[in-house]
C-alpha cells in the first residue's frame, strides 16, 4: 500500500520543558525535529518542528521499519518552554491526538497543566500519556508518579488516557507506545467542503546560487482541514502579505497556483485532509521565506470570506490561573483588556470592546478589536491567554460566533 493511502493521523508532541519530547520523536522518527540553529544551541524547541514514521505490522507485532503498512503518522513537536505558549497553542490547532510526555523523575510541572488545558481547549480526545524517564526512578518513585499522574488527569479529558512507563533515552518501552499508536482513532474529516489549509511554517526552499531556471516557488507548509486540493489549483492566501504604508500596515490577499504537493519527502497529485503537507506555489519565494505567511488561510480562489479587525467570541474561562506554581483565580474579562487570542495557527493580540455575560452558563460573549487581522470562520475555537507578570497564561478559550 502506498504512504498516501494509509490512514493517516497528525500527534502533537506536548508537555514541559525538558521531559523528553524531542528525544521521544527523534526514536519514533529517526530524526530530530529540532533543526532551527537557537534550537539545537540552547537544547530546546522553539519553533514548531516535524518528523514523519510509518507503522509496519509483522507477525502480529508493530514496529517502524518492515512488514505490512498500516497506518503514516505526522508528529507536531511543540514547545515546552512558557514563552513559548504562543507557539505550542499553534501547534496545537493542527493536530488530531497528542502524546503528552511527563518525566517520572520530575513529575507534574507548570507547563504540563497548561499543555493539558490547551488540549482540552482545542478538544484533543485522541491522548496519549508517555511516563518518560523512568530509568532515572526506583520502581517505588515510578509507582507513585503515576498515581499522580492518575489523580492529575482525574475529570479532564485524558482522564481515560493509557498511561505507557517508557525510557526514550535507553528506548525501553517503544514497542508498547507504536503499538498504542495503532489503537488511535483517525478522525473525520469532511472532503465535499471547500478546503481549509492551515499555514503553520512557509519557507524558501532554494539554495544560494540557485541557476533562475532551477528555482522553486514559495512553499506553504501545514495541514488541510476540510476539502480537497490538487496540483493545477488556483488559491487564494489570507491575511497574506504585510504592505507597510507610512506608520500603518496593509494586508494584500495573495493569489497563486499550486505547483506540485509533498507528504513528508513523497510528491502526490492530490491532498485531502490528513497528516502534513508541504505545498509548492508559484509565488517569489521571498514572499514565503522565515514563515513570513504562518498563520495564513488557504482556500481556492474566491472562497474565503474577508479579512476582519473585529470578531465576535463566546469564551468560556478556566477557574484557576494556569503555568505557575501558584493556583490563583482566573479574574473575569473586563473591557478595555488587552487578550492574546490563538485561531487556527494565527496569534493576534485584541482589545475587548464589548461584553455580555451569561449567568446560568458561566460563558460571556465578547466583541474584540484585533491588532493582527484574521479569517473569521464560524465556530473555529479560539484558546485566550491574558499578560501577567510579563507572561502570557493561558485564562479559558472561546468560539467564534
Amino acid at each position: 500500500m502506498e504512504k498516501s493511502e494509509l490512514p493517516e493521523i497528525n500527534i502533537g508532541m506536548v508537555g514541559h520543558i525538558d521531559h523528553g519530547k524531542t528525544t521521544l520523536l527523534s526514536r519514533l522518527t529517526g530524526k530530530f525535529a529540532d533543526t532551527h540553529s537557537e534550537e539545537l544551541k540552547r537544547g530546546i524547541t522553539i519553533k514548531l518542528g516535524y518528523a514523519d514514521a510509518t507503522i509496519y505490522e509483522e507477525n502480529g507485532k508493530y514496529n517502524l521499519k518492515k512488514g505490512r503498512p498500516i497506518r503514516y503518522i505526522s508528529f507536531i513537536d511543540t514547545p515546552g518552554h512558557e514563552m513559548l505558549m504562543a507557539t505550542m497553542l499553534s501547534g496545537a490547532a493542527i493536530i488530531d491526538a497528542a502524546i503528552l510526555v511527563i518525566a517520572a523523575n520530575e513529575g507534574i510541572k507548570p507547563q504540563t497543566r497548561e499543555h493539558l488545558m490547551v488540549l482540552e481547549a482545542k478538544k484533543i480526545e485522541n491522548i496519549i500519556i508517555v511516563q518518560n524517564k523512568i530509568d532515572l526512578v526506583s520502581k517505588e518513585k515510578a509507582l507513585e508518579n503515576y498515581r499522580k499522574i492518575k489523580q492529575f488527569t482525574k475529570g479532564t479529558i485524558a482522564e481515560n488516557a493509557e498511561i505507557i512507563p517508557i525510557s526514550a533515552q535507553q528506548e525501553i518501552n517503544i514497542d508498547k507506545l507504536i503499538e498504542t499508536l495503532t489503537k488511535l482513532k483517525i478522525p473525520k474529516k469532511d472532503i465535499s467542503l471547500e478546503p481549509i489549509f492551515l499555514v503553520a511554517r512557509s519557507f524558501d526552499i532554494n539554495r544560494p546560487g540557485t541557476e533562475i531556471k532551477n528555482l522553486h516557488g514559495g512553499v506553504l507548509g501545514g495541514i488541510l482541514k476540510q476539502g480537497t486540493l490538487k496540483i493545477g489549483d488556483e488559491i487564494e492566501i489570507k491575511p497574506g502579505m504585510i504592505i507597510k504604508k507610512a506608520h500603518d500596515k496593509i494586508y494584500q490577499t495573495l493569489t497563486t497556483k499550486i505547483i506540485s504537493l509533498y507528504k513528508g519527502n513523497q510528491s502526490v497529485t492530490q491532498v485531502i485532509p490528513g497528516t502534513s503537507i508541504s505545498i509548492e506555489t508559484n509565488l517569489d519565494p521571498i514572499l514565503t521565506k522565515s514563515d513570513s505567511l504562518t498563520g495564513c488561510i488557504v482556500s481556492l480562489k474566491g472562497k474565503l470570506p474577508e479579512i476582519t479587525y473585529n470578531t465576535k467570541i463566546k469564551t468560556k474561562l478556566f477557574k484557576e490561573i494556569l503555568g505557575t506554581e501558584d493556583k490563583n483565580p482566573v479574574e473575569p474579562i473586563k473591557t478595555k483588556e488587552m487578550l492574546m487570542m490563538s485561531v487556527n495557527t494565527t496569534i493576534t493580540v485584541g482589545i475587548v470592546e464589548k461584553i455580555k455575560n451569561d449567568t446560568l452558563n458561566g460563558a460571556s460573549e465578547i466583541e474584540v478589536s484585533l491588532n493582527i487581522p484574521i479569517v473569521a470562520l464560524k465556530g473555529n475555537n479560539v484558546g485566550l491567554a491574558r499578560n501577567l507578570k510579563g507572561h502570557w497564561r493561558l485564562i479559558g478559550f472561546g468560539e467564534i460566533i
